[in-house]
């Protein structure tokens, strides 16, 4: 059961500083929540060890350490001789389907072992027209041969948990479990030995004994828990697919030969080949072919996109019609896939504050209810039928039978594991389990304006011409910024390549950083920049093209003055457009209770018309990076929750400063280094959805947790009270669990509603 017969391969976990690394293990064994706290607490006081997260709906354990300190070996050990067993994270699916199996062959033989003890009950009750039982059923040595086999066969297990929770001085399911189900079972024992193997009563079969109850408890809580094992399995199946999108080999073309390779022998720079209908495995660069890539189990795109040489495609991606040559950039764990399914894991296995707080309450709950149980005894023993131990500790046994916290430490990671896989297939990903919290509470969203409200891709709107026409402006233009890497440069000569116009490069190119550029061009001076640098070099600028320039600034667009020969021959118009959809996300953020406000560094113009087309009511222009800190500071200081959505370079700081930094990402990997939260997808329309889940799981959490907590103030009383049979109580008990991780599941239907509207 200890030995660990398996080689970890570790490797350097992103992210962590350069002297330390993490290793991710499966574990077996965890029979509740206070386990994995237990673990939490064991492996955490290890020397090297810097943090720890064990998930038990998934069943893993986290561990991020000092190589030079400790090893993953020594951890597994460490798990290992708290009574649980480990596996490599590979063997994840084989593990979960054979703790179901082992579960499910004890559920079996417990219940039909179960089944004649369950006849046995009738001869606690009587009434008119009983049907009495026949003389085997009723014999008490049958009943202590099944139920010991129950006891110490089948319920082995529990007994194993409770000598190692005890020992690490903590309380957790199994220990209510075995110490209730041993007192019917002992009480049971002895009365069989004191009044059968003396000779009296031998003949009337009527001996007050629980051997069911201690029987019917055990197999109660083995259908709860493979119920529970069933519910997690398929929580992990449903809260990612990106395990099924990892290809295994690849077709690699080295050194002018074709062959078939492991994807982890791959090496930037192979060309890998794929073929029509197949997954990409790799992240690349196409060098030949053109095809449509799905990308919609990536990213949450919907619409296939259309891939050409030079585009970027990524592993995971669904190839269309076309064969594709891609020069490989990364592969196998270093791929943006796997980057993605290592974030979403890292969510799934964070605790949000409600959970925390949970866990904490549920480490207390143990011991107060074993020692109400021994209160119960004590009342009924002296106060209230002074002398009927039987009935005091029958009433005991059920106050400790119905009192496991396993519902309590369900309510909430099973709910947050779901939202954050389903979140993860829109294109969402969130890096913690506490930002969906955060989020569901949210007052005002500050809005970054380049990328994130706009397209981030200005645009020629109107060109005014002087002299020649717009095709001489356009053609100067471009040739003055050929060279250029400017948004607005590369705007130009968008243009110019519509238009047909194939200028050659401008020579003697003199770049002036926030004014412009001035060059030489077929022999003559030119020049292409704001109103700064026409000020400067003393331009002249006609009244018309002035009024040009001034009517497009009121509109919030940017002006550029195109010069040759020291005159001005022409004035660009250049806009970064509102993203679609931008007004109706904005509407819907404020149809939900979100204040939107937009911060941007552009200009007043600029800003306002993005705003107005927006139907954002608040705009801080002129703002630099610190600025926007400073604003979700103050915003903050008034007590307000507040989110901040930005493109994750310059505004960095304030995205992390936020409650909840939202990242709009552009499908590469850099951008899920920012922020609490990454659209792999920058679309607006995926906060308002994001929003939607969030306040939909925490509800689903306070449900669950509402009925855990109904249910112990509710059943506790009634078994201490004497109205339920310690069978019934253990029962409740177990289908409590069970009823919880149903409601959790239940939240998928929701989360999934209107999906359609990302």
């Amino acid at each position: 059961m200890y030995g660990y017969p398996w080689r970890y391969e570790w490797k350097a976990g992103e992210g962590l500083n350069q002297a330390e690394t993490s290793s991710d293990f499966i574990v077996q064994g965890m029979s509740c929540t206070a386990c994995a706290a237990r673990i939490e607490k064991a492996v955490g006081k290890m020397g090297g060890v810097r943090s720890v997260a064990v998930s038990f709906p998934s069943r893993t354990a986290w561990v991020q350490y000092d190589p030079a300190a400790v090893h993953p070996g020594q951890i597994a050990k460490r798990i290992e001789q708290l009574g649980f067993t480990t596996a490599a994270p590979e063997r994840a699916k084989e593990s979960m389907e054979q703790e179901k199996r082992t579960l499910l062959l004890r559920l079996i033989v417990s219940a039909l072992l179960t089944l004649p003890l369950l006849a046995t009950m009738l001869q606690h009750w009587s009434w008119p027209g009983s049907i009495s039982l026949p003389p085997l059923l009723a014999n008490p040595w049958l009943q202590l041969l099944l139920a010991t086999v129950i006891q110490f066969g089948i319920g082995l297990p529990f007994y194993f948990g409770a000598y190692h929770a005890l020992r690490q001085r903590t309380a957790n399911m199994d220990v209510l479990v075995a110490i209730g189900t041993s007192a019917a079972y002992l009480y049971s024992h002895y009365v069989v030995f004191q009044t059968v193997g003396s000779g009296t009563a031998a003949a009337q079969h009527t001996l007050p004994l629980y051997f069911e109850t201690s029987a019917v408890v055990i197999t109660a809580v083995l259908l709860g828990k493979y119920i529970e094992a069933a519910a997690s399995e398929k929580t992990q199946q449903e809260a990612t697919g990106f395990s099924k999108l990892h290809a295994r080999e690849v077709e690699i073309e080295r050194a002018g030969t074709m062959r078939t390779m492991r994807i982890d022998e791959v090496r930037a720079g192979d060309y890998a080949f794929v073929r029509p209908g197949e997954t990409i495995p790799v992240d690349g660069i196409i060098v030949v072919g053109q095809s449509d890539v799905d990308e919609s189990l990536l990213t949450g795109e919907s619409l296939p996109q259309a891939k050409r040489p030079g585009d970027r495609v990524f592993a995971g991606t669904l190839n269309g019609g076309g064969r594709l040559r891609v020069r490989t950039e990364a592969a196998s764990q270093h791929t943006m896939l796997h980057r993605i399914s290592e974030l979403v894991k890292q969510a799934q296995r964070s605790k949000s504050a409600i959970q925390r707080q949970v866990d904490v309450a549920a480490g207390f709950f143990v011991p107060i209810m074993l020692f109400f149980s021994a209160i119960t005894f004590a009342l009924w023993m002296f106060i209230v039928e002074p002398g009927n131990w039987q009935r005091a500790f029958s009433c005991a046994i059920a106050v400790m039978l119905a009192a496991c916290p396993c519902a309590l430490g369900l309510a909430t990671p099973i709910s947050l594991v779901i939202a954050s896989g389903v979140l993860s297939r829109k294109g969402i990903v969130v890096k913690e389990a506490g930002a969906l919290e955060r989020l569901s509470r949210l007052h005002t969203l500050v809005l970054d304006k380049t990328g994130t409200l706009t397209e981030g891709k200005p645009r020629v709107t109107a060109i005014y011409a002087e002299r020649g026409g717009k095709t001489a402006v356009l053609r100067v233009a471009a040739a003055a910024e050929a060279g250029s890497a400017h948004p607005l440069a590369k705007a130009i000569r968008d243009e110019a390549a519509a238009a047909g116009l194939v200028a050659h490069a401008a020579d003697k190119t003199v770049f002036t950083p926030g004014k412009g550029i001035e060059a030489s061009f077929e022999g003559k001076p030119i020049g292409v920049g704001n109103v700064k640098l026409a000020a400067e070099k003393e331009w002249r600028i006609t009244p018309p093209a002035l009024a040009f320039a001034r009517k497009r600034e009121e509109e919030g667009e940017t002006v550029i003055y195109v010069m040759e020969a020291s005159g001005c021959i022409g004035v660009i118009a250049v806009a970064d457009p509102v993203k679609p959809y931008a007004r109706d996300t904005v509407l819907k953020l404020k149809e939900m209770g979100v204040e939107v406000w937009l911060a941007t560094g552009d200009h007043a113009a600029p800003a306002a018309a993005a705003a107005e087309a927006a139907g954002i009511d608040g705009v801080y222009s002129g703002m630099l990076p610190e600025g926007k800190l400073e604003l979700v500071r103050r915003l903050q200081h008034e007590g307000k929750r507040v989110g901040m959505a930005g493109d994750g370079w310059n505004d960095a700081p304030a995205l992390a400063a936020a409650d909840v930094g939202i990242a709009m990402g552009d499908g590469t990997d850099a951008a899920l280094t920012a922020g609490h939260m990454t659209l792999l997808q920058p679309r607006l329309r995926a906060i308002p959805e994001a929003l939607r889940i969030s306040r939909l799981t925490i509800r689903n959490v306070r449900q669950n947790l509402t009925f855990a907590f109904f249910y112990n103030a509710i059943i506790i009383p009634f078994a201490a009270c004497g109205l339920l049979q310690p069978w019934m109580a253990g029962t409740a008990m177990a289908l409590s669990s069970v009823s919880v991780a149903l409601n959790a599941l239940r939240l998928k239907t929701g989360l999934l509603k209107d999906s359609g509207a990302l």
